[in-house]
């Protein structure tokens, strides 16, 4: 019988640090212990099923990276996933990472990622950044994945055993539709006005005369802030300035960059209520998705508790 091997990539949930990732900026996510597994065998053709996912939508992102990949080997197996579809936790760029180690990719970590986000593109024709792709590629277990999306760098920071993360799933959301790309040209026209927003500040960006670009780079420019400061907080054992600097987050996502919507900003407000919730705050692209919260371990809240999980890899059946 031909040798069958497991293609492994985690999903991820972002702490901190959202729509700053295609202007360059700072990123804090983590992979999680939910992930998509390809078993499969190679072959002659590509013949992949799932009895995970409805439809056959899910294809054009394995072919998408299929024709990225350098002597694309043939496989034929099965595709399932633990990551809820639409939950804003990254469920298409696991895919990818899985199908991209599938059909033989052996590069680094970042090149991984960057062949990824490309085949991202192709599939669905959202400017999406990287940090997805290379979380999902450079994840360790226990620690999260600070990303210098300019550079590439990736600083692993332990998350400490004396908090939890929880994620709520509120609505389903695609960023195809939705107003993703409108975010993505509006800081474009940010940065024609000011230069690269990694290296502005606030005085720098307000001067944008249009007020909606404005907004969106105020967000920008304190979101990357914030990545630094929740950085220490966490690395401190702060984790009450930690949910503090969740909830300024979120705020402005609803206020600044717009992505939020009603259903969420309440689940943010329930969450950060409750006793031993230290913060909460949307996570992902927006329009829909999952709140994720940072909580003291005793704290009684409703959701799925995430832990901070390996990167992809393949494995040997």
């Amino acid at each position: 019988m031909p040798e069958t091997f497991r293609a492994i990539a985690p999903g991820r949930v972002n702490l901190i640090g959202d729509h700053t990732d295609y202007t360059g900026g700072l990123v804090f996510p983590m992979a999680i212990d939910r992930s998509t597994v390809i078993e499969f065998s190679e072959s002659n053709v590509v013949d992949l099923v799932s009895g995970d996912v409805e439809g056959d939508g899910w294809l054009r992102y394995v072919e998408a990276v299929r024709r990225l990949v350098p002597g694309a080997r043939g496989v034929s197996g099965r595709v399932s996933t633990s990551i809820p579809i639409g939950a804003g936790l990254s469920s298409s760029a696991a895919l990818e990472v899985a199908s991209a180690l599938a059909f033989g990719y052996a590069g680094s970590a970042v090149d991984l990622a960057v062949l990824c986000r490309q085949a991202e593109h192709d599939a669905t024709g959202v400017p999406c950044g990287i940090m997805d792709q290379l979380c999902i590629a450079a994840g360790q277990a226990g620690r999260a994945t600070m990303i210098d999306c300019r550079t590439l760098d990736v600083t692993h920071v332990p998350v400490p055993d004396s908090v939890r993360v929880v994620v709520r799933f509120v609505a389903s959301r695609t960023l195809e539709g939705s107003e993703y790309a409108t975010r993505v040209a509006e800081c474009a026209a940010a940065e024609a006005a000011v230069g690269p927003l990694r290296d502005a500040s606030l005085r720098d960006v307000a001067g944008i005369g249009d007020e909606r670009v404005r907004r969106r780079a105020v967000h920008v420019v304190s979101e990357n802030a914030r990545v630094r400061s929740f950085a220490s907080a966490l690395a401190s054992y702060d984790f009450g300035l930690a949910g503090e600097i969740m909830l300024e987050g979120h705020r402005s996502l609803v206020e600044n960059f717009e992505v939020s919507t009603s259903a969420m900003d309440r689940v943010v407000r329930e969450m950060a209520e409750t006793p031993g919730v230290y913060g909460a705050r949307m996570t992902g692209g927006g329009f829909g998705g999952c709140v994720v919260a940072l909580c003291d371990p005793e704290a009684r809240v409703d959701g799925w508790v995430v832990t901070a999980a390996d990167g992809a890899r393949l494995e040997r059946c």
